[in-house]
């Protein structure tokens, strides 16, 4: 996990409150550890801090994918950089956008892992606060605006952030 947290440093500190947002990620699912077996506990973690490098090192232009791809330029275990390419529901979004073709080399999963790591990453504010599910979609789709590739998304992406959230915080 040391590098996960050196790497997501050195990618995403110079962006201010994405950097932010990250460590408030990471120490989210830090506190989510326990609803996720044992042996993914490291993964959570790391997959937390590098979650949004994909804001850092751009290809297509969107972060899921662009951080999944850098991971494995990278040589990061597949599982990792799935979760990365997955993240809060990002199969939903890349099909807005026309990209969800460049989600087929990671495929989905429903997993208390990937729950945590959603749930992590939707509770929590652009500048690292904990915030309620509901706070953050209404800020995202605030921040993005009506005509973005997360609202055209959310009458698909919210239901599953809901469900998500469900899990998780009957696993707590």
């Amino acid at each position: 996990m040391v590098h996960a947290v050196e790497l997501a440093s050195t990618l995403l500190s110079p962006l201010g409150d994405r950097w932010k947002h990250t460590i408030g990620v990471a120490h989210r699912a830090e506190n989510l550890a326990a609803t996720v077996p044992a042996a993914d506990r490291e993964t959570l973690v790391a997959a937390a801090w590098l979650h949004d490098i994909g804001y850092a090192v751009v290809d297509t232009g969107f972060h899921p994918v662009d951080g999944a791809r850098h991971l494995d330029t990278l040589h990061w275990p597949p599982h990792l950089t799935t979760l990365v390419a997955h993240h809060s529901g990002a199969r939903f979004t890349a099909q807005a956008l026309g990209l969800g073709h460049l989600m087929d080399p990671y495929p989905h999963e429903d997993t208390p892992l990937s729950d945590a790591l959603t749930y992590a990453d939707q509770t929590t504010d652009p500048r690292g606060t904990q915030v309620s599910l509901s706070a953050r979609l209404t800020e995202m789709l605030s921040r993005h605006g009506p005509t973005s590739a997360n609202a055209k998304a959310h009458h698909l992406r919210a239901p599953y952030l809901h469900a998500t959230a469900s899990r998780v915080e009957s696993r707590l």
